[in-house]
C-alpha cells in the first residue's frame, strides 16, 4: 500500500499482506493468533459501553435498531418520549430495549463512528489508510439467537468479534459487487437458494478474530453460548461506477455548453418514431463520445474529491476550547493541520482559499508558503502566520500542536 497502516495492521496482523489480493474478491479470516493474541478490541467497545450508550447517552432512532427472527422491529417497540423539555418521541428507552433483548432481540448500534469516541478515532484512521469511507455498527445478540437472516451487504465489511462466540456461514455472491442501489432484497430468492447450499466459509469467531467480506457475499451469523458483541466496519468503496458517474456528469455539463447539442428536434417530430429520431440520435451519440474522450482525469479526481469530503467528518474539534485557544494565541504557539481534513488550496483574486471538510477559509497571499507547509503536515509557528493563525483556528483548519 506504500504507507504506514497501523489501523489495518491492528485488524489483520500477519494476514495484512493477503488483503490486497483479496480486496473486493475473496473472504479473508484473521484469527486472534495471527494478530496480537492479547488484543480483543476491548478498548473499542464493551458490554459496559453498550449499557452506557443505551441507558445514558440519550440516543435516538436510527442510531439504535432492534432485530429479531430476521426482521427489524418497528421503532415504536423500543423508543418513546424524551420527557419534560425534550420534545422528541423517538428517544431510545432502556426499559423497552431491556425487555426486547431479554426476549431474544439483537441490539444494533448504528453510526458508532459518530457517537463513540474510541471507535470514531479508530475508524477515521482506518478510512485514511484504506482510501475509502468507513462506518461502524455494533451487533449485540443474546445467546442462541440470530438477528438477521442470510443476506448480502452493499459495502465491504470487517467483522470484529468483541465478546462471546458467533457462528458465521458465508456463501459466494449471487450479484457480485452490488451498488448501494442494488440491495439483497432485489435478489431475495437467489440469496435464499445460495444460503441453502454448501458454504464458502463456515467458522466460529471468538474475541479478537476478524473476518473480511467483500460486498455481495451472502452471510448469516448466530450467537453461541452467552452474549455476543461484534463490530461491523462497513467500507463504502469507491468504484468504477463512481468514475462513470463523474464522467457522465462532466459530459452532460460540456454538452449543455454546446449550442448544437442544445438545438431543437425537427418541427412535427414523432418522439415515439425511431425513424424520426435516428439522425439526431446518431449526432448526439457522436457528440457524447467526443466529449467523454476529452474529459481530463483531473476533472474526475475533483468530482470524487467533493464526494469524499462529504463522506466522512474530520477529527473533532471542541468549539469552546478551540475559540479560547484562538483568543489566547501566543506568537510562540505552534499550529498543525487538523487531522482527516482533505484540504486543498485554490487560487483567488485576492490571496487564496483553503477548501476542506471544514469548509472554506480565505487567506492573504503573504502566508501562502507557511500554509503550504501546514497542509504538507509540518508544524508551523503562529508567528509565521500572523492574523491568519487565528483565522485557521476559528475556521477549523488548524489546531494548536
Amino acid at each position: 500500500m506504500g504507507r504506514t497502516t497501523p489501523a489495518l495492521g491492528r485488524l489483520l496482523g500477519t494476514a495484512l499482506p493477503a488483503l490486497a489480493p483479496a480486496w473486493g474478491r475473496d473472504a479473508l479470516l484473521a484469527s486472534r493468533e495471527e494478530r496480537d493474541a492479547g488484543d480483543v478490541f476491548a478498548d473499542l467497545l464493551s458490554p459496559d459501553a453498550v449499557d452506557e450508550l443505551i441507558a445514558d447517552r440519550g440516543l435516538r432512532a436510527p442510531f439504535v435498531r432492534l432485530a429479531k427472527g430476521g426482521s427489524t422491529l418497528p421503532e415504536s417497540a423500543f423508543t418513546g418520549g424524551g420527557g419534560v423539555g425534550a420534545g422528541v418521541r423517538d428517544q431510545v428507552s432502556d426499559d423497552l430495549v431491556r425487555r426486547q433483548f431479554a426476549d431474544g432481540a439483537t441490539i444494533v448500534l448504528q453510526g458508532l463512528h459518530r457517537t463513540w469516541t474510541p471507535i470514531k478515532t479508530f475508524s477515521q484512521a482506518l478510512a485514511a489508510e484504506l482510501g475509502h469511507p468507513v462506518q461502524v455498527n455494533a451487533y449485540v445478540t443474546p445467546a442462541g439467537n440470530q438477528g438477521f437472516s442470510a443476506h448480502y451487504d452493499v459495502h465491504d465489511v470487517f467483522v470484529v468479534q468483541i465478546t462471546g462466540t458467533k457462528h458465521w456461514v458465508v456463501h459466494d455472491p449471487v450479484w457480485p459487487s452490488p451498488l448501494r442501489s442494488q440491495p439483497w432484497e432485489q435478489h431475495a430468492d437467489a440469496v435464499a437458494a445460495a444460503a441453502s447450499g454448501p458454504p464458502l466459509v463456515e467458522t466460529d469467531l471468538t474475541p479478537g478474530d476478524v473476518l473480511y467480506l467483500p460486498r455481495g457475499f451472502v452471510h448469516a451469523a448466530r450467537a453461541l453460548g452467552g452474549l455476543t458483541i461484534h463490530l461491523t466496519i462497513g467500507v463504502h468503496t469507491w468504484t468504477r461506477h463512481h468514475l462513470a458517474e463523474a464522467l457522465l456528469d462532466a459530459a452532460r455539463d460540456a454538452l449543455a455548453a454546446d449550442s448544437d447539442a442544445r438545438s431543437s428536434l425537427p418541427l412535427g417530430v414523432d418522439v415515439a418514431s425511431t425513424a424520426d429520431l435516428d439522425s439526431d440520435a446518431e449526432a448526439v451519440r457522436a457528440a457524447v463520445l467526443a466529449v467523454i474522450s476529452a474529459v481530463p482525469v483531473e476533472t474526475l479526481a475533483d468530482h470524487l474529491l467533493q464526494q469524499a469530503r462529504g463522506s466522512q467528518r474530520p477529527a473533532s474539534v471542541p468549539p469552546i476550547a478551540q475559540l479560547a485557544r484562538a483568543d489566547a494565541l501566543a506568537p510562540n504557539a505552534v499550529l498543525r493541520l487538523r487531522p482527516h481534513l482533505l484540504a486543498t488550496i485554490e487560487e483567488a483574486s485576492e490571496g487564496f482559499v483553503v477548501r476542506s471538510r471544514a469548509g472554506r477559509c480565505a487567506l492573504p497571499a503573504g502566508v501562502r508558503a507557511a500554509v503550504d507547509r501546514l497542509l504538507a503536515g509540518e508544524q508551523v509557528p503562529a508567528s509565521e502566520l500572523g492574523d491568519a493563525a487565528r483565522a485557521l483556528l476559528v475556521e477549523g483548519v488548524a489546531v494548536v500542536a
